[in-house]
């Protein structure tokens, strides 16, 4: 906002959020203020547009979210013990680790799975199922540490409930060559074409996260299948494609 009031440069404003917002609704006519000093409005996903458009008006370019396709191509992947999922993200109601938890319980004794990062729910989860040695709470990583867990999981779950307005996680998994299994919402459907980029399962059912999971570990074919797919996607979404469409904005309002 700092950057709005004391420009001197044309700004393009791109908008990530999705889900509704506070600020929108109690700072309304300062931010609305705010925004007609962009020189244009760009959002992530049909869900951050119409959050934004709902609370400020205003007409705005769809831009997709870039990601550093090398960056997790290349990572040197971390070792694994058996079979192992991956979860990175906000230890939350709305992330759904519980629920990927529960499905824990339902695969096969050999299943490992790496619990990355913390949060307001992580002490009663630990308390729940720290009892299970199949699962490593990695607590907080880096984002090196992040791509080598990536390339060196068999499947790469993303199981929240809501409040997702992009996947960008999931191309992360995709570039490393790792297969997605995750919830079908909205956000992740705008990266990941279900049964082709990954497994897209309801919200919250744990026998259909758990039956998908066993599917990807148990099934290479299927792996194979989603991880070749997956790699043609994140490309699509690659930082250099990104930067292009801006450049072409920038050009535009210069």
């Amino acid at each position: 906002m700092t950057t709005i009031l004391f420009r001197n440069a044309p700004i393009i404003g791109t908008f990530h959020a999705a889900g509704g917002s506070a600020a929108y609704r109690y700072l309304n006519w300062g931010v609305r203020r705010l925004a007609r000093r962009l020189d244009r409005r760009c959002a992530v996903s049909e869900d951050a547009r119409k959050m934004a458009h709902d609370a400020l008006g205003g007409e705005y370019t769809l831009l997709f979210n870039g990601i550093e396709v090398d960056r997790f191509a290349k990572a040197q992947p971390s070792p694994t013990d058996g079979p192992t999922i991956f979860f990175v993200g906000r230890h939350e109601p709305r992330k759904g680790l519980t629920v990927l938890l529960e499905a824990m319980q339902l695969l096969a004794a050999d299943v490992h799975l790496w619990v990355a990062s913390d949060g307001p729910e992580t002490a009663e989860l630990r308390a729940r199922y720290g009892h299970d040695a199949r699962i490593e709470w990695l607590g907080r990583i880096d984002e090196r540490e992040k791509a080598a867990r990536l390339r060196g999981a068999d499947v790469f779950c993303a199981p929240s409930l809501r409040g997702e307005s992009f996947g960008v996680v999931l191309l992360e998994g995709m570039a490393a060559q790792t297969p997605i299994v995750a919830s079908d919402l909205p956000g992740y459907r705008n990266v990941a074409r279900a049964g082709a980029d990954a497994l897209l399962v309801p919200p919250g059912d744990v026998d259909a996260l758990a039956r998908a999971l066993a599917g990807v570990l148990e099934t290479p074919s299927c792996a194979e299948r989603l991880v070749a797919s997956g790699q043609h996607r994140a490309e699509e979404f690659s930082m250099d494609n990104l930067a292009a469409s801006y450049v072409t904005l920038y050009e535009a309002i210069a």
